[in-house]
């Protein structure tokens, strides 16, 4: 399991907050796309199925539920 520093997590957090159109409703969606910027450097596309870091994106929801 890989542990990603406190500032990258929060950067992400700070990051998915400010998306246009945020819902509390629709955290995991949010988070797949900060994560998927983060990796490829740009936001996914309506079907774009590269892959993502899924700890770094379970790492990003556990900070979603530990603060909302």
């Amino acid at each position: 399991m890989a542990d990603y520093s406190e500032s990258l997590i929060k950067e992400l957090f700070i990051k998915v907050k400010e998306y246009p159109r945020f819902s509390n409703g629709e955290i995991e969606k949010f988070c797949w796309m900060a994560v998927h910027e983060h990796k490829h450097g740009v936001l996914p596309s309506e079907y774009d199925i590269r892959e993502i870091d899924e700890e770094l994106y379970l790492q990003l929801l556990r900070e979603f539920k530990q603060n909302s």
